[in-house]
């Protein structure tokens, strides 16, 4: 009998490494309460995963998440990290894509991550674009990446919250406190439709309304999680503005 050949599988020794190295530590480490990501495993070709920005812990999280369901990550990550010595050399031998901020080569990362979906792979964006500024933690508003590509590839844009990383690291601290042992809250929704806005010009109008609806969603994963009510304006965040 002959096994069934995953995702996982056909990934590059990089990948497998960080799996290794990060694998065993995330199991035990800290407690899982996922729902909703076997709609990420049932998703023929590529897919776009957008989530909330908490800290600089829940790259992990959603790196497990996904891998959990079988959709072997790529991240669209700052240049930068991609400098850091060791990690950076991880990332990159296992296919992460660098995001040039503010460049003339900031959209080789849409370039890039468009290729990665023809490929049907799983691609996942920060849509506010940095850790939330929010003084609740309420998601702000999203930048344009995420449903620029989903609109362009007509990849399924699922939205997913999460919950709990900041309690291992709080917004913008390198200080971790995995101790005693938190939960990580996710729940992934239904792909966000925007089969409505395919035929229309990729204008400002239309990235702003797929953004709102994107938002919308993620914004409502988390208030169910967290059983609140968000506020009722999302927070805008402009790089360069006060903190």
């Amino acid at each position: 009998m002959h096994s069934r050949v995953t995702r996982r599988d056909r990934l590059g020794p990089g990948f497998r490494l960080a799996v290794a190295l990060l694998w065993p530590v995330l199991r035990t480490t800290v407690r899982w309460d996922i729902r909703g990501a076997a709609q990420l495993t049932g998703a023929r070709g590529g897919a776009i995963i957008a989530t909330n920005h908490l800290s600089w812990f829940d790259p992990l999280v959603v790196a497990y998440v996904a891998w959990f369901a079988d959709r072997p990550p790529r991240f669209l990550a700052k240049e930068e990290m991609f400098r850091v010595p060791l990690i950076g050399a991880i990332i990159r031998n296992a296919g992460q894509i660098p995001v040039y901020r503010e460049t003339a080569d900031a959209s080789n990362a849409i370039r890039d991550a468009l290729d990665a979906l023809d490929r049907s792979e799983c691609i996942v964006v920060y849509p506010e674009g940095t850790i939330t500024r929010d003084p609740g933690l309420w998601p702000m508003s999203a930048k344009t990446g995420a449903v620029r590509m989903a609109v362009m590839s007509g990849a399924p844009l699922f939205p997913m919250a999460q919950w709990g990383s900041q309690d291992v690291m709080a917004p913008y601290s390198k200080r971790i406190r995995l101790f005693p042992r938190k939960t990580m809250h996710v729940r992934v929704g239904a792909p966000v439709d925007l089969s409505d806005l395919v035929d229309r010009p990729l204008d400002a109008d239309t990235i702003a309304l797929a953004g709102e609806r994107l938002m919308d969603a993620i914004t409502g994963l988390l208030a169910e999680i967290r059983g609140e009510t968000p506020p009722p304006s999302r927070m805008v965040f402009r790089r360069g503005s006060p903190e």
